[in-house]
């Protein structure tokens, strides 16, 4: 005899192991099907003293070590201490304050900070006196190594180039208002530059601006949406898209926010998943044809996002005001209500020999099959709305209203039982109920070997035959 299921842990917590059949991908990437509550989650929080200061920007070195800028000095993390950096001796940052961080193809560090920029190799700290006491707020390496560094300074910002050492700065004629806030490279090689009510395609070509149609308003970020047009963050008006030279408002709506917040920082991963960080409402993830939002009620460390990184492994790092998260895969992910099972105190899990994965409860059935969700029910829940897109419902008044045990037979079929002793089965998704077995002992089901095509097992003590076709019978031995 070969026993199937029985009554497991709690289903509201409940991970399910069997899922990483559905879910092994590599671990440098993130599985972008999951939702950011399934993702390993790790928090370090400035009250806890992680560091000193508030982390506003971060980079990966070849080394692998991670590098966090701070309002107060410059911090080295190998994911288990976080060490002030010391420059050598003679040596000095233009200023403690770290606005910016970039690590070049060739492994040199740039750290942009208040008062200039310097850059970090082998053992040597090299200043640029062109940018010496100017607040440096971006830095990007584009495809042909030239180092772009943004300024953001009264009167007038500029948009400065490092080619080889040597500095050639633009902007003195006000192009850039204060500052050249944020820098992009795309997909094609062209160099976006954000600035103050509006944004720059710098090159290739000549250099065009884009108005936003206001003065005031600051592009804080970039990103290239699923189908390759240029997405703009715009403080307190969400974010736009560029498509053939005209700009669209409000792509994406964004949960649980509130008009006049700042989308901060775009990050389009690995896998294609835009990551969204809101200044004062949480980090928001969008993998289609999902979105979802973790907020420091949840557990993010806190809810105004500074910075947004993906490093070498795949994992995702978010620096707050009140410090740093990491996101990355579980070995196995976890299946819980917030991606559509249905609730309950206790239930059966099964895997099926198609990959799926059957979940019962005292509120229904959910059957998990590539990363969607079907749940099966008497009746919709009053006042319940699916938490997802890939949540499906199936109502049947004749599905048991609490799955107890579950079992899958040599024909593949699914069969389910309930406390009152009500039994059925599942072929080819559709439920077939074979009425009571007039038994309370439904908390196991079981087959006996056979090379019948009638099912024969046991219902908890009692032991059953149900023929291919027909009524069930109780208690009769079949040789």
């Amino acid at each position: 005899m070969r026993t199937v299921s029985s009554r497991t842990a709690p289903l509201g917590c409940l991970l399910l192991a069997c899922a990483a059949l559905l879910c092994a991908r590599s671990a440098l990437a993130l599985d972008p099907s999951l939702d950011i509550s399934q993702y390993a989650h790790t928090a370090w929080r400035v009250r806890d003293g992680f560091t000193q200061g508030t982390i506003l920007a971060i980079a990966q070195t070849p080394d692998g070590y991670l590098w966090m800028g701070t309002d107060l000095e410059l911090v080295r993390f190998d994911g288990v201490r976080a060490v002030p950096w010391q420059p050598p001796p003679g040596q000095q940052l233009p200023s403690k304050f770290i606005w910016s961080l970039a690590v070049a193809r060739d492994g040199t560090l740039w750290i942009g900070t208040k008062r200039g920029i310097a850059s970090w190799k082998d053992g040597k700290l090299t200043t640029y006196p062109e940018i010496a006491g100017r607040e440096t707020v971006s830095i990007l390496e584009d495809h042909e190594g030239t180092i772009w560094v943004g300024e953001w300074q009264a009167p007038q910002g500029r948009l400065c180039a490092i080619r080889n050492g040597a500095v050639e700065c633009y902007g003195a004629d006000g192009s850039f208002g204060r500052g050249a806030l944020s820098l992009y490279e795309d997909s094609k090689g062209k160099l976006w530059v954000g600035s103050v009510g509006g944004f720059w395609r710098w090159k290739p070509d000549r250099p065009k601006f884009y108005s936003l149609g206001t003065k005031n308003t600051a592009v804080t970020s970039f990103a290239e949406d699923i189908d390759g047009a240029l997405l703009i963050a715009a403080e307190g008006m969400g974010i736009w898209r560029l498509v053939d030279g005209a700009i669209e408002e409000h792509p994406y709506t964004l949960p649980n926010s509130a008009p006049g917040l700042t989308v901060y920082r775009l990050l389009k991963d690995q896998d294609g998943a835009l990551w969204i960080g809101i200044y004062g409402g949480g980090l928001v993830h969008v993998h289609q044809p999902r979105t979802d939002v973790l907020t420091q009620s949840e557990g993010l460390s806190g809810n105004s996002i500074n910075a947004v990184f993906q490093d070498r492994e795949g994992s995702i790092w978010v620096a707050t005001t009140d410090g740093l998260d990491r996101f990355r895969n579980f070995a196995v992910p976890r299946w819980s209500v917030q991606q559509g099972l249905p609730f309950a105190p206790g239930g059966a899990v099964l895997a099926a020999r198609d990959g799926s994965v059957w979940a019962g409860s005292s509120n229904g059935l959910g059957r998990l099959s590539k990363s969607e969700v079907t749940i099966y029910r008497q009746a919709r829940e009053r006042g319940r709305s699916l938490t997802s897109q890939a949540v499906r419902e199936r109502i049947h008044p004749e599905f048991p209203k609490n799955f107890r045990a579950l079992l899958q037979d040599h024909n593949g079929r699914i069969w389910v039982s309930s406390p009152n002793g009500g039994l059925g089965y599942f072929e080819n998704q559709q439920y077939h109920p074979v009425g009571s077995v007039g038994t309370n002992a439904s908390d196991a089901l079981a087959e006996q070997k056979s090379n019948r095509k009638d099912f024969m097992g046991y219902l908890g003590a009692k032991r059953l035959w149900f023929p291919s076709r027909g009524r069930s019978r109780e208690g009769r031995t079949v040789d």
